[in-house]
């Protein structure tokens, strides 16, 4: 299947199209059009016009987590297309938060978009098929919310404040002619654990390529070198990535990666 990904918003601009600390990808596969994330603002619709794209024509959205920098210009996107439905994680609230000593900071999604737009969002749960070729798969290991808890991120719920899970957060995974690609806008989950998710609910297939940011951004030189010869050891040949790694943490990967690794930037064409 003929599988082409352009990138619309990351933090690396390009040309005449603006960046913005966020991250939204086109996906065109077959007859299909999948858009990943919409960024932090509407620059999203902005610059898919500026690549030629109707946003009209998009067939499904999907957000890759419960955060504002992937989830705030869904708004406009449902003002814009009339069709297509966003597919979120079952667990998915207004409820996600920065969170140190007394500080606390709103880092979710758009407030009231659940009720305002409850008939454009489909809920999911565990292994889910997109369309054909196509599936969003969520985490599967446990003890995810220690990284929520050094990350400083935490949710709001009933029963108080619990340091973040990630259940919101899931992966897009394409077969395509090379092999499966997994998109992870931010891998808050680890990329290591999403890649032992997804070899394990498709365990016959070979693992090509890994897309979308890695956190590193705040992260120390040892762990960074960790994630770089953990994903080199887990046989990925392609990895493209921007957003919250940043160029510190990628210029330390590209030294183990090399001609593996390729940067995100806004008009980033990608084929397999």
């Amino acid at each position: 299947m003929k599988t082409k990904m352009t990138v619309v918003v990351d933090n690396v601009s390009h040309k005449a199209m603006k960046g913005e600390w966020g991250l939204c990808i086109l996906i065109e596969y077959g007859q299909k059009k999948i858009l990943l994330d919409a960024g932090a603002s509407s620059l999203f619709a902005e610059n898919l016009g500026k690549l030629g794209f109707d946003i009209k024509e998009i067939d499904y959205g999907v957000l890759s987590h419960a955060h504002y920098d992937h989830a705030n210009g869904i708004p406009e996107f449902f003002k814009e297309n009339e069709k297509a439905k966003f597919y979120f994680r079952e667990s998915t609230g207004e409820n996600c938060y920065f969170k140190k000593l007394f500080v606390k900071k709103y880092i979710g999604i758009p407030r009231d978009i659940l009720t305002d737009y409850k008939d454009r969002i489909e809920f999911v749960s565990g292994d889910y098929k997109l369309c054909d070729g196509v599936y969003l798969i969520p985490h599967k290991c446990g003890k995810l919310d220690k990284i929520g808890r050094r990350e400083m991120m935490y949710c709001r719920t009933d029963a108080g404040w619990k340091p973040d899970n990630f259940s919101h957060e899931q992966s897009l995974v394409i077969e395509t002619d090379k092999g499966l690609v997994i998109l992870n806008s931010c891998s808050h989950g680890g990329a290591l654990n999403i890649i032992k998710d997804v070899r394990s609910t498709f365990p016959d297939k070979m693992i090509y390529g890994y897309i979308g940011g890695l956190h590193l951004y705040n992260k120390k030189p040892k762990e960074i070198i960790t994630v770089a010869n953990e994903i080199n050891s887990a046989g990925i040949e392609f990895v493209c990535t921007g957003h919250c790694t940043e160029r510190r943490a990628y210029g330390m990967m590209k030294e183990i990666l090399q001609d593996k690794l390729h940067q995100l930037n806004v008009g980033l064409e990608m084929e397999f």
